[in-house]
């Protein structure tokens, strides 16, 4: 991602890579991400429901919501914006309006829509974040939630004033309540980038912290051998 170099250069700069933020073993991590490798995604996924969602590098969001049971495939992209077949390059100059994004297909008789926005809130590292998520700033890592029905928008509204109602973050939910429009798939590399780049230090020491964090808690929802968190 955009601040990844910045971000090596302060773990660097603090000392061991491994003692500024690793939580997951490097050789626990490639185990895992072998077990995503080889997940059989099916070629027609057009029968599946979808959500759409944008909280920070969209890596993270796509390994993560592949990881819960019931969710078939994550698509990576851009959202939000108004420039017609937006280049990653594009978008992370932040004039686009694109926000990193994820197109989610789940099997809805596994996997409710509330339940992926559950997921959605408390796997950020911090949901009242504006314009950014960690290490990772600026618009095109804003949270969206991207609504394809008012079902969707009124759920999506009521978790929002749930948590807000509930004490447990000092400042408001930062995620936007947009309809969906347009969802342009992100370059072919970002597609299941974590599969192969466990050794990429953003992976290691921010992306897989932070799917190895929400797995820890909910052991129970994540498919087998799809955890970083596992021992």
């Amino acid at each position: 991602m955009k601040h990844a170099s910045s971000y090596l250069s302060i773990l660097l700069l603090s000392g061991s890579l491994i003692s500024c933020g690793q939580t997951v073993a490097p050789n626990k991590a490639k185990q895992v991400a072998n077990t995503f490798a080889a997940d059989k995604i099916p070629a027609d996924l057009s029968h599946y429901s979808q959500a759409t969602f944008a909280a920070g590098c969209f890596w993270r969001e796509e390994t993560l919501f592949e990881s819960i049971k019931g969710v078939i495939d994550g698509v990576s992209g851009y959202a939000g914006g108004t420039t017609a077949h937006p280049t990653y390059e594009d978008v992370e100059t932040g004039s686009t309006g694109h926000a990193e994004t994820v197109n989610i297909y789940y099997d809805s008789t596994k996997i409710t829509y509330p339940q992926l926005l559950s997921i959605y809130f408390e796997a950020q590292e911090d949901p009242t974040q504006v314009n950014g998520q960690g290490p990772d700033e600026g618009t095109q890592y804003r949270s969206v939630i991207f609504y394809r029905n008012a079902k969707e928008k009124a759920m999506a509204e009521q978790q929002i004033a749930a948590l807000n109602k509930s004490g447990k973050y000092k400042a408001p939910i930062a995620a936007e309540v947009k309809p969906y429009g347009v969802f342009w798939r992100a370059e072919d590399y970002h597609q299941h980038y974590i599969n192969t780049n466990t050794d990429n230090p953003y992976v290691a020491h921010v992306s897989i912290r932070d799917i190895a964090r929400y797995q820890a808690a909910h052991p129970g929802m994540i498919k087998p051998g799809h955890s970083f968190a596992a021992k």
